[in-house]
């Protein structure tokens, strides 16, 4: 049986006009995650990511590094209890 994961991950640094979201939905999708990405006001990127837990360990990996254009300064993730509330991943609206 597969060991189902899930994590809040917040990213910080040039993340933000660079299609950090759009890769990031791209990246999840591939990986088999469900869940959800947004901006931040203060310019960080929320990512709440369930699904496989070595998926969810490589969305974390990417996220470090994050697409071309991006420069990732720090980031931060907090596991949380499974719950099965998504049926696909999405970009939601900027918090």
């Amino acid at each position: 049986m597969l060991e189902v994961k899930r994590e809040r991950i917040v990213v910080e640094g040039r993340v933000q006009g660079v299609f950090f979201r759009a890769a990031t939905q791209d990246q999840a999708r591939a990986l088999g995650l469900v869940g959800w990405v947004r901006n931040l006001s203060d310019g960080r990127v929320e990512i709440l990511a369930q699904g496989e837990a070595r998926a969810v360990d490589r969305l974390r990996s990417w996220c470090a590094h994050g697409p071309a254009r991006a420069r990732v300064d720090s980031l931060e993730s907090f596991e949380e209890p499974a719950r099965d509330e998504f049926g696909d991943f999405e970009v939601r609206r900027d918090a």
